[in-house]
């Protein structure tokens, strides 16, 4: 059974403004390819993964706190467990819901303290 995680960490819970819950973006896992070697439960900053003792296998226990647009534990992944929506649905989201807009002002934001 998987230990159990507390609940999506406060900082999470938006991404650029927009809640994180709108984003359809998290990894899933094919259990008949997971060999429970940990790589992702380990190495993912964000704590999105869980690990099932009892049957050897990865879960993605908090899927909303996986960085939108991150598949770097897909990558990781060498026996090709681990995948993630069509990249195109992230990009069409950042088009729809201007999400470039927030990004600039928030680089301006970052860098204006840089200039002072």
């Amino acid at each position: 059974m998987a230990k159990a995680k507390p609940a999506l960490d406060e900082k999470y819970a938006k991404w650029k403004g927009v809640p994180r819950e709108r984003i359809d973006w998290h990894p899933s896992i094919d259990e008949d390819k997971c060999v429970g070697c940990g790589m992702c439960v380990t190495t993912c900053g964000r704590d999105v993964f869980g690990f099932d003792v009892a049957n050897n296998k990865a879960v993605v226990e908090r899927p909303l706190q996986c960085l939108v647009g991150c598949s770097s534990c897909e990558a990781w992944c060498i026996y090709h467990a681990i995948s993630f929506p069509d990249r195109d649905r992230v990009r069409d989201f950042i088009r729809k819901q201007k999400i470039l807009v927030t990004a600039k002002r928030q680089l301006g934001e970052q860098f204006s303290d840089d200039k002072q």
